[in-house]
């Protein structure tokens, strides 16, 4: 096990909340918030120092790592992540114990949106820029994980022969910087861009800053208790372009001007949106008391697993629950099985049924009728994933029974945490006050949040590894 390496990129990771924390202190100066800019204060110095210790620590060493070592820092850029994030939250004026910090920057670092604040509304200022900004750089670090994982070969996570991921290569020394570079610098434009267009949908300036940190990470944190608060009636339309920003591939905008290359890299967006079309359309004559604006952004906000809605619990949340477990893009912020992997499995039965009536019947086995073809590894592997979703589904929810939760809210709740969909009233679960909750449900969980990020199968495999010397 290189543990040098690990260290290294993992003082990579430590060392950009330094840079949130003096944000935050410059905020917290500006506008005279003094009573908590010691936390923050505190923070910068311990990711820094923490940072720069793993970084020169780890410089002399072998910089590229195996895929089971990938995994390993991923898991621990989490782990301390999160525990650098909670320290403001522990540290402020509203008597929080540990593990709801902890699990408040888990919430927020998964981009996931449980919150254990009930009231928004009397949240210090600073802290609710915190909670914006740790979705914002855990959405960040997620493309940066996506890159990690799916230009490995091993265990075929690889499907970049299937979609567009930009220019990845391996995950070494060589060409580290370039990736991170590249995908900050997009995930920035994309912030920004999402920033313009909620000012000039009449958003505050405080709102429109904090909830395009929300948007473009997929995240459910608002700045604010409920959108209704935020959004006139009127500018409802402006959440659903925003929403779709980050539900496909991140390149996807970056490749717009050239009719050649969205056809040719960007198939899989094409199809998402045509299938957010079609639903909505279906949709909009099913549900005769929700507007087409609200149709819309509920199901934007279900697949892209942000979770932000306008409307109150309705008889057809069910299907908006499968939507967030179906998920947006590969090479997105949104998580769940993916939009690439439930079309490879579709295909795939249809396939299999279309041969035992037609046995004769040349299939054509390629994806989005391209020219790329699906071997039976990524079949595969779809389908390990979303079976060992659904098991994931099924362990959280006979957890969460034994808190007095509800069968039903216990589904829902495993599904949107296994997705990292905040739970709004959309899918009639925003009743559960997590601080009530045992703490022994907040760490399973803060577990499975970040399960979800990262995928089960990926975790066992791990574990495989770790308890089968090969």
């Amino acid at each position: 096990m290189n543990y040098k390496a690990i260290l290294f990129y993992l003082g990579l990771f430590i060392f950009p909340l330094s840079g949130l924390s003096f944000l935050n202190i410059l905020y917290s100066t500006y506008f005279d918030y003094f009573l908590s800019i010691e936390s923050y204060t505190i923070t910068f110095f311990l990711t820094l120092v923490t940072g720069i210790f793993f970084y020169y620590y780890g410089k002399t060493s072998v910089k590229k790592i195996s895929f089971y070592e990938q995994l390993i820092l991923i898991i621990l850029v989490y782990f301390f992540s999160s525990f650098f994030i909670s320290l403001p939250y522990y540290l402020s004026n509203y008597q929080i114990t540990f593990v709801d910090s902890i699990f408040e920057s888990i919430s927020g670092l998964t981009s996931t949106g449980f919150s254990i604040f009930e009231n928004i509304k009397y949240l210090d200022p600073t802290l609710i820029l915190w909670r914006s900004s740790s979705q914002w750089i855990g959405g960040l670090y997620f493309l940066i994980f996506l890159i990690i994982i799916f230009s490995n070969n091993q265990y075929n996570f690889r499907l970049n022969h299937l979609v567009h991921t930009g220019n990845m290569g391996s995950f070494s020394k060589s060409n580290t910087k370039n990736i991170i570079f590249q995908i900050f610098i997009v995930y920035s434009l994309l912030t920004f861009l999402i920033f313009i267009i909620l000012n000039i949908g009449s958003v505050r300036l405080f709102n429109s800053l904090n909830l395009s940190m929300s948007i473009i990470s997929n995240g459910g944190f608002l700045p604010a208790n409920t959108l209704n608060q935020i959004f006139l009636k009127e500018n409802h339309y402006i959440l659903a372009i925003v929403l779709l920003i980050p539900t496909l591939n991140i390149f996807f905008l970056f490749n717009s001007y050239s009719k050649q290359k969205i056809i040719s890299n960007h198939q899989e967006d094409i199809f998402l949106i045509v299938f957010i079309s079609v639903l909505s359309l279906l949709m909009f004559y099913s549900f005769n008391d929700i507007g087409i604006s609200e149709i819309i952004i509920n199901i934007i906000s279900s697949i892209s697993n942000s979770g932000i809605s306008f409307t109150k619990s309705i008889d057809g949340s069910i299907i908006f629950i499968l939507l967030c477990a179906m998920g947006g893009t590969l090479i997105s912020n949104s998580s769940g099985i993916k939009f690439i992997r439930i079309y490879i499995l579709v295909k795939t039965a249809a396939a299999e049924i279309i041969k035992l009536v037609r046995p004769n019947n040349i299939f054509n086995n390629t994806i989005f009728y391209s020219q790329k073809k699906i071997d039976n590894q990524t079949i595969n592997l779809s389908f390990l994933i979303f079976i060992s979703f659904f098991i994931g589904i099924f362990i959280l929810s006979s957890i969460l029974i034994f808190d007095n939760i509800s069968f039903e809210n216990s589904f829902k709740l495993s599904i949107l945490t296994l997705t990292n969909t905040t739970n709004s009233s959309l899918y009639g679960v925003s009743d559960i006050n997590f601080s009530n909750l045992l703490t022994s449900t907040k760490l399973f969980l803060i577990i499975f949040m970040i399960i979800g990020k990262i995928e089960l199968i990926s975790v066992l495999i791990l574990i495989k590894k770790l308890l089968i010397k090969e």
